[in-house]
């Protein structure tokens, strides 16, 4: 049968199909209404972290200059207040003194984090599998929360001692409950369809959880790791004040019984830099362990409809 072709139409090759879903087979063209980004060089990454990082750096320098005005036009005592010098000559002069006292808060913060992932996770996943435990468990974990820390942490010294276990709790009861409230809501945000998916494939219920449910809750549970570990510094800390002979919360206490107030400031600023330094890591983890959700935000691939 001859093939027909009408007057002034443009003739399309045979082959035109095939050639295009070969380009999009290999990846050579981008779906339609997708735009595919080329992957930033170093100088582009560059720029973008200084294009990030300049706004908190100016707020930071406004923030030591207004220090520094306000102590050297002598505004307040300086007894109340110290100048920025008299705190960056407590840091050299007692480097030693403060790392030694650092290492100490550190390893109760670490601890205590590790303990409230661990046990955060198991009970978020234990009341999302189950209604009868989340009802139960949930208010009295609220009450928990509500409960201040720090006044009930005397209380943990007159039963475990003056030893590294209050302030352990401590700080394991104050980072427990963002792990656990970004736990359950990252295993309920779960697409149905997809566990409906999984339930018509034949998976078991482990399959499920393994396979669907905890890779889709990760973003929602390293966004409480991020508070809790910054949580856990200041539950470490308030042991301290109750009851230590070392920690940065038994250093900012002396200073602040003997008016020291550089010291008091150094001490606030080591363990402010504990918070900050913890939290870098819980966020490099997060890039390292959700690569899929870091390129999302990325944004490597852009919808033009």
């Amino acid at each position: 049968m001859s093939q027909h072709v009408m007057p002034g139409a443009p003739e399309t090759p045979a082959a035109a199909p095939a050639t295009a879903a070969g380009k999009t087979a290999a990846g050579a063209a981008p779906a339609a209404g997708v735009a595919v980004r080329e992957k930033p060089g170093t100088r582009e990454r560059l720029l973008g972290a200084a294009e990030k990082s300049w706004r908190p750096v100016v707020l930071l320098v406004a923030l030591l200059a207004a220090w520094w005005t306000v102590a050297a036009a002598e505004l307040v005592e300086a007894y109340l207040v110290p100048s920025p010098g008299a705190t960056l000559d407590v840091l050299t002069r007692k480097t030693g003194y403060l790392t030694q006292h650092s290492w100490v808060t550190t390893y109760e913060t670490l601890l205590g984090f590790l303990i409230a992932v661990v046990a955060g996770v198991f009970a978020a996943v234990v009341m999302v599998y189950s209604s009868t435990v989340e009802k139960t468990l949930y208010p009295i974990l609220l009450f928990a929360q509500v409960v201040p820390k720090i006044a009930i942490a005397p209380l943990f010294v007159v039963w475990l001692g003056f030893g590294i276990a209050p302030k352990i709790l401590i700080a394991v009861l104050i980072a427990f409950f963002p792990v656990v409230i970004s736990m359950v809501t990252g295993l309920k945000a779960v697409d149905p369809e997809m566990l409906q998916l999984s339930a018509t494939m034949g998976a078991s219920p482990w399959q499920t959880f393994v396979k669907i449910r905890f890779p889709a809750s990760l973003p929602h549970l390293f966004s409480g790791l991020k508070v809790a570990v910054t949580l856990a510094v200041t539950g470490a800390v308030v042991g301290e004040f109750v009851g230590a002979n070392e920690g940065l919360g038994y250093v900012i206490l002396q200073a602040n019984g003997n008016l020291d107030t550089p010291m008091l400031f150094a001490g606030l600023l080591v363990m402010s830099l504990i918070g900050v330094v913890l939290f870098v890591l819980v966020e490099i983890a997060e890039k390292l362990l959700l690569p899929w959700h870091a390129s999302r935000r990325d944004a490597s691939v852009t919808t033009t409809y």
